[in-house]
C-alpha cells in the first residue's frame, strides 16, 4: 500500500499528527495528494545532494502540477485552480536551489514515515494487551446494553406519566360533568355516575402505584449503573492514569466515560421532571391513602443522592499537573509555570462557560515535621468549556500556573517526628466548581494525584523516582503520607515499570531476557525471581551514585538522546551482566559482537567482541564504555562503523563483523551510515584522534603494576571493574609485551612518539596544548569544542 494511502488510513489521533505536520506552507498537503504516486516514486534523498536529478524533479513536479491544473480547469474547481497556480509559483522560487525543495520534500516523506511507524508500535502494544482488551470490550458492550435498557425504560416512564395525565383529566372532566348534572339527575343516574367515578379513581390510584413502582425499579437500575460507573470504570480510569503518568501504554480516553455518564444523569433529571409533574397532578387532585403522597418523598430523595453522587464523581483531573520540560507529570518546581487540565463527565451544552473552576493547594496540611506549603499564582479560576478540548469535553484547562513557598507558616509545628525529605514530600492540588442546573445545584472538588515540588533542578531525578514508586504501588490517590511508610515493590510489577520507561521513551520495552539480567544484578542469582521484593532504599533513597535509579536513569537517558533508533531497532541487547556476555558469545564466529550497558559507567555503553586465539580458543574482548561526551560528538553506529584495533606487524582492522547472533553489521547498521565512507567520513580523523588508539596487554600490565604501588588510576571514561570479569576465562590471557609501532590511524600530520601518544590520550592535562600539531583541522568539526575538554581514552580495549 502507498504510503499516503496507509497514512489517510490511521486513526483519528495519527491523522492529527498529520495535519500539524502539514500545517505549513513547505510542502502543501494539496500537492502532496494529488501527486502522492509521484512523489513516493522518486529519490529525494539522493536529489538532496545531486544538484542535476534535483533540477529535473523540479521540472516534472512543475509539470505535473500543469496537468493537475487543467484537470481542475475542465472539472470547473475554481478554488482548487486558484491554489495550485499559487503552489506553483511557490515552487518555482526553488529554481536557483532545487536541493533545497528535494530535502524539504525528503524530510515530510520521513516524518510521515515516523507516524506510520508509531502508529504501528501502538498497534502492536494493543496487540500485547488483547485478553485484556476483549474483557474490556465485553464489560463496555454489557455498559451499552444496560445503557440502552436505561433509556428504553425512561422513555416508557415518561410515556406513563403522560397516560397518567390524561386519566386524571378524564376523571376530572366527568367529575366535573357529574357535579353541574347532580342537580338534575334522579338517583339512579347519580349512583351509576359515581360508580363510573369511583371506577376511574380506583383505575388513576393503581396508575399512580404502578408509576411510583417503575420509578423505584428504574432507579435501582440507575444506582446499579452509577456503581458500575464510580466503583469500576472511573476507579479503573485512574488507576490506568497513574500507570501512565509512568509510562504504560493504557487508554486514558474520557469520550465513552463521558457519553455513559451523561446518559446517566440525562435520565436522573428527567426522573426529577417526572417527580415534579406527580407534584403538580396531586396538587390538581388528590384522596385519602394517595401512593404519590406517601412515596413521592422519598424517590425525590433517593434521586437527588444518585444525582449528587454521580456528579462528584464526574469531575475530574484529565491531564495530571506537569512542566513543559520536565521529566514527567508530577514533578513541579517553584516559579516554574506549569499546566493542569480538569474535565466534567456529565456534558450539558447549556452549561459551557457556565461553571468556574478554581484552584488551591493541601486542604488538609498532614502532621509532618517541616511540611512546606505553597501558594498558587497565576490564572487560578477558568470556566468549563467545550472550546479546549479536542473531542469536545467540558474542560477547564489551566496553562499559566505556579507555585511559591510560603515564607511563614510553613512546616516545622507538626505534632509527629516524621521526617521526609523534599522529594518524598507529597502534596495535593485541589479543584473547585459549583454545579448548577434546572434548579439542582452541587458543590465538586476533585484533586490531582500527589505530587513532588522540588526547587532545583538537580532534584528532578529522585523526584521523579519517588513519582514511580508511589504510583506504581500506592492506589489511594490522596495518600500524601505514602513515604512515611514505604512499601516494597513484588519484582513482577517492578519489573513492568522498568519496561514502560524505555516503551514511553523509546517505543521499545524491555524483553525477558532484560529484566532477568536486571533482577540478577538487584538479587543475585534465583531459581524464580517473582516473589522477590525491592526496597525503596534499594531503589532511589538518598539518590546516591550507588543505587539502582542513578544507574538505571543514566541509561534511559542516554539510549533517548544518542541511541533511541539503534534500541528501537533491537540492535542493542543491552541489559546483559558480563557472564551471560560470555556464555552468548564464545561459541559464535570470530568477529560476533554484541552491545550492552555498562554496570559499572553510569551511562556507559559497550561492545565486545569474539576473537580467536593461535591455540585456536576464543577470547573475548570488551572496549571501554562510552558515554554521553563521547555520543554527543560522533554517533555510536559510526564508532561501530569505523572502529579498528592495531596488532603487531598486522594491518589494521575492524574487529566487529557480526552483530550477534549472526547479522553481519552492515546490514544491522547500514541505514544509519552517512553516505560518505572511509577516510571521507566526517568523523573517521575525529575517530583516528579521540577514539582509536591500542591499549596493549603490555601497557595493561605496568597499569596495573602501577596502580599495585599506590598509584591511582588514570583517567578513564570507564572504570576497571569493567573488565575485570574477563580473567575468568578458561583460557590464559596471552600477552605480546611488543613496544608501540606509529599507529596509522592517527593522521599523518601528527607524528608524536607512540608512548607519548598513549600518555597523552591518557592523561592530556600533563602536555602542552601544542603538543599535536595544529595544522590538522578535523573536517566539519569545531577543534575547540572537544579540545577545551580532556581527552578521554573510551576506545580502551579491556582484554
Amino acid at each position: 500500500m502507498a504510503q499516503w494511502e496507509s497514512l489517510l488510513k490511521l486513526p483519528a489521533s495519527y491523522r492529527l499528527q498529520l495535519d500539524d505536520l502539514y500545517d505549513r506552507d513547505f510542502l502543501p498537503m494539496d500537492v502532496r495528494h494529488h501527486l502522492s504516486a509521484w512523489i513516493e516514486k522518486q529519490d529525494w534523498q539522493r536529489a538532496t545532494q545531486d544538484h542535476a536529478l534535483a533540477s529535473v524533479l523540479l521540472q516534472v513536479l512543475l509539470e505535473n502540477l500543469d496537468i493537475q491544473h487543467s484537470r481542475f480547469v475542465q472539472e470547473e474547481l475554481f478554488l482548487q485552480q486558484h491554489n495550485i497556480r499559487r503552489y506553483k509559483h511557490k515552487f518555482q522560487i526553488h529554481q536557483d536551489d532545487p536541493c533545497k525543495l528535494a530535502s524539504t520534500i525528503h524530510w515530510y516523506l520521513e516524518k510521515e514515515k515516523e507516524i506510520l511507524k508509531d502508529a504501528t508500535l501502538d498497534e502492536q502494544v494493543q496487540r500485547l494487551t488483547v485478553t485484556q482488551e476483549t474483557m474490556e470490550i465485553s464489560c463496555q458492550q454489557d455498559l451499552e446494553c444496560k445503557m440502552s435498557s436505561l433509556k428504553n425504560e425512561v422513555q416508557c416512564m415518561e410515556h406513563a406519566v403522560i397516560c397518567l395525565e390524561e386519566q386524571q383529566d378524564e376523571f376530572d372532566f366527568k367529575y366535573q360533568t357529574h357535579m353541574l348534572e347532580a342537580a338534575t339527575a334522579d338517583e339512579a343516574l347519580k349512583q351509576e355516575q359515581f360508580k363510573t367515578l369511583q371506577m376511574l379513581v380506583n383505575k388513576l390510584n393503581e396508575c399512580r402505584k404502578s408509576i411510583l413502582m417503575d420509578m423505584n425499579k428504574l432507579l435501582d437500575r440507575v444506582e446499579g449503573l452509577i456503581h458500575c460507573l464510580v466503583d469500576k470504570e472511573l476507579i479503573d480510569w485512574k488507576r490506568r492514569q497513574q500507570k501512565s503518568c509512568i509510562g504504560a501504554p493504557d487508554n486514558v480516553c474520557l469520550d465513552q466515560m463521558e457519553k455513559w455518564f451523561t446518559g446517566v444523569a440525562v435520565c436522573l433529571f428527567q426522573m426529577l421532571e417526572f417527580l415534579k409533574k406527580l407534584d403538580e397532578l396531586v396538587g390538581k387532585m388528590t384522596y385519602p391513602n394517595d401512593p404519590v403522597k406517601a412515596q413521592k418523598p422519598a424517590l425525590q430523595t433517593r434521586t437527588n443522592s444518585l444525582l449528587q453522587t454521580l456528579l462528584k464523581s464526574s469531575f475530574v483531573v484529565e491531564t495530571q499537573p506537569s512542566m513543559p520540560q520536565g521529566k514527567g507529570p508530577l514533578v513541579l518546581r517553584t516559579n516554574v509555570q506549569f499546566s493542569a487540565k480538569t474535565r466534567i463527565l456529565v456534558k450539558f451544552p447549556e452549561l459551557n462557560h457556565s461553571l468556574t473552576v478554581a484552584v488551591s493547594m493541601d486542604r488538609e496540611v498532614p502532621q509532618i515535621k517541616g511540611y512546606r506549603r505553597f501558594n498558587v499564582l497565576g490564572t487560578r479560576t477558568k470556566a468549563l468549556n467545550m472550546a479546549e478540548s479536542h473531542s469536545g469535553g467540558m474542560v477547564a484547562d489551566f496553562r499559566h500556573l505556579t507555585l511559591r513557598e510560603q515564607k511563614s507558616g510553613s512546616g516545622g509545628k507538626g505534632v509527629s517526628d516524621i521526617s521526609l525529605s523534599v522529594t518524598e514530600e507529597l502534596h495535593l492540588i485541589y479543584f473547585d466548581t459549583l454545579f448548577e442546573l434546572k434548579g439542582f445545584s452541587v458543590q465538586l472538588q476533585t484533586c490531582s494525584l500527589p505530587v513532588v515540588i522540588i526547587s532545583n533542578s538537580s532534584q528532578q531525578q529522585s523526584a521523579w523516582a519517588s513519582i514511580l514508586w508511589c504510583n506504581m504501588l500506592s492506589q489511594d490517590h490522596k495518600d500524601v503520607m505514602f513515604f512515611a511508610n514505604t512499601p516494597a515493590a513484588p519484582w513482577p510489577q517492578f519489573a513492568e515499570m522498568l519496561s514502560w520507561q524505555f516503551l514511553s521513551a523509546t517505543k521499545r520495552g524491555l524483553d525477558g531476557a532484560q529484566l532477568e539480567m536486571i533482577a540478577h544484578r538487584l538479587f543475585g542469582k534465583q531459581e524464580n525471581y517473582d516473589t522477590c521484593n525491592v526496597t525503596w532504599s534499594k531503589f532511589s533513597k538518598g539518590n546516591t551514585p550507588e543505587s539502582f535509579w542513578v544507574w538505571f536513569d543514566g541509561i534511559l537517558v542516554m539510549v533517548k538522546m544518542y541511541l533511541e533508533d539503534l534500541w528501537r531497532e533491537g540492535l542493542i541487547m543491552g541489559f546483559v551482566n558480563k557472564s551471560k556476555e560470555k556464555s552468548l558469545l564464545k561459541r559464535k564466529q570470530r568477529g560476533t559482537f554484541l552491545l550492552r550497558f555498562s554496570e559499572s559507567v553510569i551511562g556507559g555503553i559497550t561492545f565486545s567482541w569474539v576473537e580467536i586465539s593461535s591455540t585456536g580458543n576464543p577470547k573475548i574482548k570488551t572496549v571501554q564504555p562510552f558515554t554521553k561526551v563521547d555520543l554527543s560528538q560522533i554517533p555510536f553506529h559510526e564508532i561501530i562503523r569505523n572502529y579498528q584495533i592495531l596488532e603487531a606487524e598486522n594491518v589494521p582492522e575492524n574487529p566487529l563483523l557480526y552483530l550477534y547472533p549472526n547479522i553481519p553489521k552492515d546490514d544491522a547498521f547500514g541505514k544509519f551510515y552517512t553516505e560518505k565512507t572511509g577516510d571521507d567520513s566526517p568523523y573517521i580523523k575525529y575517530i583516528k584522534t579521540k577514539l582509536m588508539f591500542v591499549s596493549k596487554e603490555n601497557a595493561l600490565e605496568a597499569r596495573s603494576s602501577d596502580m599495585e604501588q599506590g598509584a591511582g588510576p588514570e583517567p578513564q571514561t570507564g572504570l576497571y571493574g569493567e573488565g575485570a570479569d574477563q580473567v575468568d576465562y578458561p583460557e590464559p590471557l596471552e600477552s605480546t609485551l611488543e613496544t608501540y609501532s606509529p599507529d596509522p590511524m592517527l593522521s599523518s600530520s601528527a607524528e608524536p612518539q607512540t608512548d607519548e601518544l598513549l600518555l597523552y590520550l591518557n592523561n592530556p592535562n600533563n602536555f602542552s596544548a601544542d603538543f599535536l600539531p595544529s595544522d590538522s583541522p578535523l573536517p566539519d568539526l569545531n577543534l575547540s569544542s572537544f579540545i577545551s575538554t580532556p581527552i578521554q581514552a573510551c576506545g580502551g580495549i579491556y582484554l
